[in-house]
């Protein structure tokens, strides 16, 4: 796999797409050129008629190790506006594909932290294998997990969202199948003949159905995001990254070293 191509795009004659977050070599860690790429992916994907499924995977070990550090350190010197900028394409990207009109499933393996993490709440099915190693650690770097925030209260609820989210605890494929941010749990060799046979499954229903479903569960609950609820959680999370709590937790974090607000 090329790791110059941020996202990998293949399609059975079926009609399920497959997307590959291809960073290997940072734990498919996201930086703006993959954010960029999956939404201009899921922007084309959601009007393409022959589509019927969204099958999302992780090169390599890992599913999606967060946001990639180095690239957290660029956003940092960024002029206002770009940062702001940059914040704004997690949101949008974490909308689309929480209201995407298809069946949307995640493979996860590894690590799945912070805005991996998000990416499984966003998906309509969730399988992971025993190694999955799971983690809302946002906060321990000195940021704030907001441009996922809704998703993560969506599928998790908001009492096991307080925990992890403020926390930064990290925890295994048992407890996120008990708190709902995955839906099964799966020997490694097992896992790829129960997502054939779940996709096998939802081919029987009707496209346009499934669109129309989607929608209203979101839609019915108040949680569609719009234009102005978006902005608000790209700035949040853009004010927090920027401050000084910010930059002291990515330095810590790179440095190795515990961060200056830890007691001990």
């Amino acid at each position: 796999m090329s790791e110059e191509t941020p996202i990998l795009m293949s399609r059975d004659p079926r009609g399920i797409v497959t997307a590959t977050l291809n960073r290997p070599h940072r734990g498919n860690a996201y930086n703006e050129a993959l954010l960029r790429s999956l939404i201009t992916a899921l922007e084309a994907l959601r009007e393409d008629p022959g589509l019927r499924a969204l099958v999302l995977r992780g090169a390599g070990r890992h599913f999606a190790a967060g946001a990639d550090i180095d690239w957290l350190a660029e956003v940092s010197e960024y002029p206002p506006e770009r940062a702001y900028q940059a914040s704004l394409a997690t949101t949008r990207a974490m909308q689309l594909l929480n209201e995407f009109p298809r069946p949307t499933f995640a493979v996860i393996q590894g690590a799945c932290f912070g805005g991996g993490a998000g990416l499984a709440c966003c998906v309509d099915v969730a399988l992971a294998t025993p190694a999955a190693l799971f983690g809302l650690t946002e906060v321990r770097v000195g940021v704030s997990p907001t441009p996922i925030s809704t998703q993560m209260v969506q599928a998790m609820g908001l009492r096991h969202t307080r925990r992890y989210a403020l926390t930064g605890e990290r925890f295994g494929p048992a407890e996120a199948l008990r708190i709902g941010l995955v839906h099964e749990v799966l020997p490694a060799e097992e896992i790829e003949a129960r997502l054939a046979a779940i996709l096998d499954e939802t081919l029987l229903a009707a496209p346009g159905a499934i669109a129309v479903t989607k929608e209203s569960f979101l839609g019915a609950n108040g949680l569609l995001l719009d234009a102005r609820q978006m902005a608000l959680l790209a700035h949040e999370g853009w004010m927090q990254r920027a401050s000084a709590e910010g930059r002291e937790g990515l330095a810590a974090f790179r440095g190795k070293r515990r961060p200056a607000w830890y007691p001990g």
